[in-house]
């Protein structure tokens, strides 16, 4: 079969669905869901999200420079689509999705409780690179939910069922086919496969 060419656009897929959790200087909060996440560098460890400047939650973030992402499950689905698209503007997330703010340890936007892991931002820079302005941020601190702990008291965010999105779906990420390193290990050697 020969693969289409199509215009250029996204197919970088699938993507971590994450909410966003962000307050203003007055102390208002919001959620938003956020596909356009990704690590930036290890050390110092960053991140990135691109957010639409039309979005509730973009001039909180700009305002303040602060942000959490938090980590979503597939539990979690229901929340993390209805806070993609309803408006903080119109409805109190927190309250309608039933998710728990918890306090974080430096910024003061809060946590999602319900989140297996929340990643406390700072932005370092901000790229206004067109429909979308990508918040470039130094990670100041990553909470990880015990619960979560496999038996070697090793954090496994596989037994929390995450959450990835692609192309307007939402989905598990389905079971593990390796570890990092698997197809060059000597002693269980696996041959490429040639479809």
């Amino acid at each position: 079969m020969a693969k289409q060419t199509w215009k250029p656009g996204n197919m970088l897929y699938p993507l971590p669905a994450v909410m966003v959790s962000a307050a203003d200087r007055d102390g208002r909060d919001n959620i938003i869901t956020v596909a356009w996440v990704g690590t930036v560098c290890t050390n110092p460890p960053m991140v990135s999200i691109s957010i639409r400047p039309e979005r509730f939650s973009y001039h909180m973030i700009r305002d303040t420079g602060e942000f959490v992402i938090n980590l979503t499950t597939e539990k979690l689905a229901f929340a993390t689509d209805y806070c993609g698209v309803r408006s903080g503007r119109d409805v109190d997330k927190f309250k309608e999705t039933g998710l728990t703010r918890e306090k974080a340890d430096i910024v003061k936007a809060p946590m999602i409780k319900e989140a297996p892991v929340s990643i406390e931002c700072r932005v370092r820079e901000v790229k206004e690179l067109g429909s979308h302005h990508m918040f470039l941020a130094d990670v100041l601190a990553v909470h990880a939910d015990e619960a979560y702990m496999d038996e070697n008291n090793k954090f496994d965010l596989k037994l929390a069922g995450p959450l990835v999105y692609s192309h307007g779906e939402y989905s598990g990420i389905g079971e593990p086919l390796g570890t990092f390193g698997y197809s060059v290990r000597k002693k269980k050697r696996h041959k490429m496969s040639k479809k």
